[in-house]
């Protein structure tokens, strides 16, 4: 059950359970009440009991409609706006106007129509407005709608539809529509970089003992190669422009970049395209680097990022005490430090990853935001595991950093943000809408994108249909599939026949 208090007014609980006990405690004094067999005292008694309860009522319903209070009993709080809806509306400073337009005997309409009810109770701010399409066609003509479920946000000029019937995706409807200034999200080209125009759909079988990137590795491919797609789109859905940059001599990083991405690059840095970068963050911007083990990491570049507060280190990281399934190079993480990119992060992977550490800086201020568990040892590149390797030193090993500083000798200006994580398939589509990825993504592009504290909503990843088994389902299908059924049948038939030759 959940009532007004989850909306930040637990005082309506309380108003709620007041108007109940008053009117409880009415009905026990009514009963115990003498009344008179007859004469005129017998009318006036009833008549002041009559009207002391409906003056009751009266201010009991006007109680309750100042303070009113929600109770959702579904199990799923099907009715109940979620969280991140809730403080979208909270933080409207300006009118906006929601019309919605659905069909009333669709149930999914009908409960979001109650579900934005709510949210227009939070804020005046947010202009509701409900529409039957088949009893109003009017009023969709008016608006240009042609399809049930579709909502339409207003703000000031801009006009934002989407077609749902989820409270989060028109919650980014509204924080699109709402955005004050253009957030532009660039992400690196040129050096065979992963791309953002591509199939967004991607999965792995897992194999023995490493994530390939090989046909051998792959038991369905339905994209042609790895790349953003996901992340693009979600980084559309939150109301920020992607857009594509390349990182070449004689050029420089567009002065609108809010936050560049450098995902997986496969060549290695010139000097002059350092430099690039260099220039990028001593005016104040802010880099999502993400490189993968098997990466030659130029000497500019190192320098670079050790300027900047990175190391970044060589060599594949193996847990054998963090991993997931049974691949012991997929590093799971479920720890994490106190960070705003790390706020509500659950369990995250990254499948075959370097480490990254902070470097000494007086200028720069870095953070180590996840490592590995102390069981963890480093080998040279991707697949087996010698003997050697696992005698070796075992440690924590940092697997990401987040800096923000300055470069350069002035100390004027905008300080630039880095996020280095040591993999860069966490982000990819292969991996990106699985457990917490998607959201350590997200999460750093909104810091380096200076936006972690205006009102956010993470948008829905689409996923395909999956069955996730441990080892032990495995195991214990395995055992039951081909031990069990056929050693019963096999026992059944010897029965039988034993039973027929005698």
């Amino acid at each position: 059950m959940t009532t007004e208090s989850m909306f930040g007014e637990p005082m309506a609980a309380l108003w709620f359970v007041g108007v109940l006990a008053a009117l409880v405690l009415l009905f026990v004094i009514g009963a115990r009440l003498p009344i008179p067999l007859s004469g005129l005292r017998r009318w006036l008694v009833r008549c002041a009991i009559l009207g002391g309860a409906v003056g009751i009522t009266i201010l009991a319903n006007m109680a309750l409609y100042r303070h009113d209070s929600h109770v959702d009993l579904t199990r799923s709080a099907a009715f109940t706006p979620s969280a991140e809806a809730q403080q979208v509306v909270r933080s409207l400073r300006h009118p906006l106007d929601l019309a919605y337009f659905y069909q009333k005997q669709d149930p999914a309409a009908r409960s979001v129509i109650t579900t934005l009810n709510l949210l227009a109770r939070l804020n005046p701010m947010l202009r509701l407005e409900t529409v039957d399409t088949d009893q109003n066609p009017a009023r969709a003509n008016e608006l240009g709608v042609r399809i049930y479920n579709t909502a339409v946000v207003r703000s000031a000029d801009r006009r934002i539809e989407v077609l749902t019937t989820d409270d989060r995706e028109i919650a980014l409807a509204i924080l699109r529509a709402t955005r004050e200034r253009e957030t532009v999200i660039c992400f690196a080209t040129g050096h065979g970089e992963y791309d953002i125009d591509n199939f967004e759909f991607h999965t792995h079988f897992e194999g023995s003992h490493s994530h390939s990137h090989n046909v051998e590795g792959m038991a369905v491919v339905q994209m042609e190669q790895h790349g953003l797609g996901r992340l693009r789109r979600a980084v559309e859905k939150l109301g920020l422009m992607p857009r594509k940059v390349t990182i070449a001599a004689g050029q420089s990083v567009p002065p609108d970049c809010a936050a560049l991405v450098e995902a997986n690059p496969r060549t290695r840095y010139a000097p002059p395209e350092s430099g690039i970068l260099r220039a990028y963050l001593e005016r104040g911007g802010s880099l999502l680097l993400l490189i993968e083990p098997d990466y030659p990491v130029d000497e500019t570049l190192a320098a670079l990022a050790t300027d900047a507060g990175v190391r970044i280190g060589e060599g594949v990281v193996v847990d054998p005490a963090g991993h997931y399934f049974t691949d012991e190079q997929m590093i799971a993480i479920t720890q994490y430090a106190r960070h705003p990119i790390t706020q509500g992060l659950a369990l995250s992977i990254y499948p075959g990853a370097r480490p990254i550490a902070p470097a000494a800086s007086d200028r720069v201020n870095a953070i180590v935001l996840f490592s590995t568990s102390r069981q963890s040892f480093l080998i040279p590149e991707r697949g087996g595991v010698s003997g050697a390797a696992i005698e070796g030193e075992r440690t924590s090993m940092p697997l990401a950093v987040a800096a923000e500083g300055r470069l350069g000798t002035s100390s004027d200006g905008r300080p630039f943000r880095v996020v280095a994580v040591g993999d860069a398939d966490f982000a990819s589509n292969s991996f990106f809408p699985y457990l917490s990825n998607a959201d350590m993504a997200l999460n750093s592009l909104v810091w380096l994108a200076h936006e972690e504290r205006a009102p956010s909503a993470r948008p829905e990843v689409e996923v395909l249909p999956t069955v996730v088994l441990t080892g032990s389902d495995v195991r214990w299908i395995f055992i039951a599939c081909v031990l069990i059924l056929p050693g019963v049948v096999a026992l059944l038939g010897s029965v039988v026949w034993w039973q027929r030759r005698s």
